[in-house]
């Protein structure tokens, strides 16, 4: 009988607990949808010099999240002056390009110059990948990148393009569909609302639609949306628009409530913690962050109001909650934490430059990636305190991905992974 050496064992045990802490970052803003990762001991210091893992040259232009799932990472882009759209996967331990494939073609269409023709985040389930691209196109691949199913019956046109990315949950793949007018009069829908946006699932097995609900009187906007499950146990998708914030049945599709949110473009996701919904953006004068209590059904108007602020508004950051706090980080690049129960500001700082990218949070870090590739890392507490520096210099607006003990950042070329030195 042979004898297992001690150091064999405690190795085993380390890759054990290692294995444990992993995390996937399955879709944009992480497991939960919420900007949070459970990983500890990630990189707090890092540049072109130091703590980067690999770097991969990524052809063609987009602004979706990179997604993290076991040793696979996934990116979409479009190549081709936009009209390729990809799906790209890397082994998540080299950097080395796995598969490059093109899963169909679209004509680029209207988008402002801060979009791009594959914004939308991929998502994952383990087994396939699936995509959005600017025209409204849907597609399923493999992990060896055949395509499963395309579903292209919604066909998509906003003056601002498409920002929102897909949700998967409850075997559907669930996304927003908020749109403007193609016709001659390009403000409907943009800056004069209509009736034509909608909710749409589709089955995630076929691409088959499941269902499909319309908004009501609102206007566009880039929000993902996350999940919320009520009192009475159903599974709601909460999603906010340009003029309201709406509570949907994940699996019917009923539409069970709407609050008024005003203000076109809204671009930050909806995040729901401490049985309220947060949400944030606008332009035009609209600009606030307002949270509404969750549970109450019907054309609520703002009677579930809670609180509104108008200082600290990210504009385009979507927001981080760390209990008891909420954290922003505006266009503009200054930074807010507040109390998450009223709305009062905790602080109000400068960080750097301007911010397109979310913020992220782990092990009582903020990690705040801004336009230049250069990440702040400050605490996650009432205090403003400023943990390092760490510049990149590539030009980004993809949020970062958080797996493994690694962050992973999308500049406007490559796609690096930061993790500290073995």
């Amino acid at each position: 009988m042979s004898r297992v050496k001690p150091w064999c064992v405690v190795l085993s045990l380390a890759a054990g607990c290692l294995g444990l802490r992993a995390e996937n970052w399955p879709e944009f803003r992480g497991p939960e949808r919420q900007g949070n990762s459970a990983e500890k001991n990630l990189p707090l210091k890092w540049s072109q010099k130091e703590n980067i893992r690999w770097k991969a040259a990524i052809p063609g232009d987009s602004w979706s999240t990179p997604i993290v799932w076991g040793d696979r990472v996934f990116l979409t882009t479009a190549t081709d002056k936009g009209e390729s759209c990809r799906i790209v996967s890397l082994d998540a331990g080299t950097g080395k390009v796995l598969w490059d494939r093109e899963v169909f073609r679209q004509k680029p269409r209207k988008k402002e110059t801060r979009n791009s023709y594959a914004t939308p985040s991929p998502v994952t389930d383990g087994e396939r990948v699936y995509a959005v691209y600017s025209d409204g196109s849907f597609v399923a691949v493999n992990f060896a990148g055949e395509v499963v199913w395309t579903n292209r019956d919604h066909p998509f046109y906003s003056q601002h393009g498409l920002g929102a990315s897909p949700v998967l949950t409850g075997g559907l793949l669930i996304m927003t569909m908020d749109a403007s007018s193609e016709g001659e009069d390009k403000l409907i829908g943009w800056q004069k609302p209509w009736d034509k946006s909608y909710v749409l699932a589709l089955d995630a097995k076929t691409g088959k639609e499941r269902w499909k609900t319309m908004r009501g009187v609102t206007r566009i906007s880039h929000g993902t949306p996350t999940l919320w499950t009520g009192p009475d146990g159903r599974v709601q998708v909460v999603s906010e628009a340009g003029d309201v914030v709406q509570g949907f049945d994940r699996d019917t599709g009923e539409k069970l409530w709407t609050s008024v949110v005003e203000g076109e473009g809204k671009v930050p996701s909806t995040l729901v913690a401490e049985g309220m919904v947060f949400t944030a953006g606008g332009f035009r004068g609209r600009e606030s962050i307002k949270a509404f209590r969750l549970g109450e059904k019907g054309d609520l108007q703002e009677k579930n109001l809670v609180w509104e602020q108008k200082k600290g508004n990210p504009k385009v950051p979507s927001m981080v909650h760390v209990k008891p706090y909420l954290f922003t980080v505006n266009d503009t690049g200054f930074a807010t934490c507040l109390k998450a129960d009223t709305g009062e500001v905790v602080w109000y700082e400068r960080v750097s430059g301007g911010f397109s990218a979310s913020p992220v949070h782990a092990d009582g870090r903020l990690y705040l990636l801004d336009n230049n590739g250069d990440t702040t890392v400050i605490e996650a507490g009432p205090q403003f305190k400023v943990l390092a520096k760490n510049p990149l210099g590539e030009p980004t607006q993809a949020s970062m991905a958080v797996a493994g003990g690694r962050l992973f950042i999308r500049t406007d070329k490559n796609l690096y992974c930061v993790a500290a030195s073995r």
